[in-house]
C-alpha cells in the first residue's frame, strides 16, 4: 500500500480558517473553534494523512 502524504500545519490552519474556525490558542498543538466545536490540530510538519482525516472527522463534516 502506497503511503498517503501528509500536509503542512499552516496549510490546515488556513483551510480551517476558511471553513469559519478561528485560533483560540497555540502551543504545541493549535487549538481551534467555530463557536459550538473545538478541534485541535498538532503543530508537526507534514501531518499525518490519517491524523488529518480524524481532524476532519471531528470538525463534523465529511472530507
Amino acid at each position: 500500500m502506497p503511503s498517503l502524504p501528509g500536509i503542512n500545519h499552516e496549510r490546515a490552519v488556513k483551510a480551517f480558517e476558511k471553513a469559519g474556525f478561528w485560533v483560540a490558542r497555540q502551543g504545541k498543538h493549535t487549538t481551534m473553534t467555530n463557536g459550538e466545536r473545538i478541534i485541535t490540530i498538532p503543530r508537526a510538519n507534514p501531518i499525518n494523512a490519517y491524523t488529518m482525516g480524524g481532524i476532519i472527522t471531528d470538525r463534523g463534516s465529511s472530507p
